[in-house]
């Protein structure tokens, strides 16, 4: 399905960002794991993506910082020859009461979450536009996911700067589609609900979190990161080629706000 293309994937070494990563590569992709720490888990992910028979090599990189995003894509570029999907997913969390907030918390989330999106998106747009269409690797010019959250549309108390990146994260999403459509460039996004990962261990792993948790998923499961994986393959292929400006839900119907099925 994406044989021939070459991916880069953000915060790539654990989560939601290395299920996508191993999907991308058993969907043939040659993938770029991107990190900041873990030097061991983005060796351990790359290893699991070329038993699939691609290539892949772990970059790290801080992808709030403009010099360090221009440094990996030129390593993508030298070691790949072009770059076809971006798959921004790289996100933290720094959670305080409003009143309690840093300004140090705010900007360290805004800088991960919505401006680390931007210059990757940005890098990712320019190399797209250079190499144009190659219709016999994708119909697309290049393809952008990025990775969202349920909270770009449902407020999080206690995680403000959290639900405000998401929230720009979708209409910066919405206004890059826009604008370079015309080029043949496609930009989407993915907004995960709960999702079983070890950041929100403690939303899960006991029968009382996990029935809490439960409260506010209708279809009755958590997420798993496959889910995310092959929601994001899906938005990578030519399956999709008419699809561009639209974020996918990916929540188990968490946004049909659960709570108003008997009242409210």
């Amino acid at each position: 399905m994406l044989q021939g293309q070459k991916a880069l994937v953000t915060g790539a070494n654990t989560g939601i960002g290395k299920a996508i990563a191993i999907a991308l590569g058993k969907a043939g992709a040659d993938v770029v794991v991107n990190y900041l720490d873990g030097d061991k888990a983005a060796i351990a992910a790359v290893a699991e993506i070329r038993d699939a028979g691609v290539k892949s090599f772990a970059h790290r990189a801080d992808v709030g910082a403009e010099g360090d995003v221009a440094a990996m894509f030129d390593h993508i570029v030298r070691e790949f020859g072009t770059l076809d999907i971006l798959v921004a997913n790289a996100g933290i969390q720094k959670d305080a009461a409003f009143s309690e907030m840093s300004l140090a918390q705010w900007e360290a989330v805004l800088k991960v979450n919505l401006t680390g999106q931007f210059l990757c998106a940005r890098a990712a747009v320019g190399e797209f536009r250079r190499r144009g269409v190659k219709p016999e690797i994708s119909r697309a010019a290049g393809k952008i996911i990025c990775i969202s959250s349920v909270h770009q549309v449902i407020p999080w108390a206690g995680h403000v700067n959290y639900a405000a990146s998401k929230g720009a994260v979708k209409l910066m999403m919405e206004s890059l589609a826009q604008e370079v459509a015309p080029q043949r460039i496609r930009v989407n996004a993915i907004a995960p609900g709960a999702v079983r990962t070890d950041i929100n261990t403690a939303a899960w792993d006991t029968d009382t979190a996990m029935q809490s948790l439960l409260k506010l998923i209708p279809y009755g499961r958590i997420g798993e990161p496959d889910d995310i994986g092959k929601a994001a393959v899906w938005l990578a292929s030519d399956d999709s080629d008419y699809v561009t400006g639209a974020t996918l839900f990916v929540d188990g119907g968490m946004t049909l706000y659960p709570q108003f099925a008997s009242g409210g």
